[in-house]
């Protein structure tokens, strides 16, 4: 039986969460974790009590982005057409992979590695966008010849290399993720 965290203890939690998500979004996964810790207001030691390992909290920055990814793409598939819905989850996808600067490389290594820290948090997402797609094939609006390595691998290099240019065009992503969706399509 685990005992529930004390009062100060969830809330350094909750700052290191917080700001975690802020020094991310500005340097990348890769910034400094005693720089984190300090903004968050809290010593080097406590960061580690909570998050033994830098993949331990990237986990916890993307557990819930993840699990929502995952839910998007179970209600997409009971109420949009096939190709929609995986055109949708797509954009999702990719605008959430490219929120962190080296998220997207992170995540494809991660899906590679069983024994990371993220690979449990990506494995519910990743089936329910291979569900999406077998959905999409099935229905004859996807070419068949496509698997799921294949979709993340194009998914996580447009969100890489809009990462890279340092774009920030809300149109960009949405006519890139449309560019691959036709490519993906079925021929007449």
């Amino acid at each position: 039986m685990t005992r529930p965290m004390r009062a100060d203890a969830r809330r350094n939690y909750e700052r290191l969460l917080a700001e975690a998500r802020v020094v991310f979004a500005e340097q990348g996964i890769d910034a400094s974790l005693e720089e984190l810790a300090r903004r968050a207001g809290v010593g080097i030691g406590t960061l580690y009590r909570h998050f033994p390992s830098r993949d331990a909290l990237v986990e916890a920055v993307v557990r819930d982005r993840y699990d929502g990814l995952t839910a998007r793409a179970r209600a997409l598939a009971d109420t949009a057409a096939a190709r929609d819905a995986l055109a949708t989850w797509l954009r999702l996808l990719i605008e959430g992979a490219g929120t962190f600067r080296g998220m997207s490389a992170t995540l494809m290594a991660t899906l590679a590695d069983e024994t990371s820290e993220l690979y449990a948090s990506c494995h519910a997402m990743r089936a329910a966008g291979a569900d999406l797609l077998a959905r999409a094939q099935t229905a004859g609006e996807v070419r068949a010849d496509i698997d799921t390595d294949e979709l993340f691998t194009l998914a996580h290099g447009i969100a890489w290399a809009h990462e890279q240019r340092g774009v920030d065009d809300p149109e960009r992503l949405p006519k890139l993720v449309d560019v691959v969706v036709l490519g993906l399509a079925t021929r007449p």
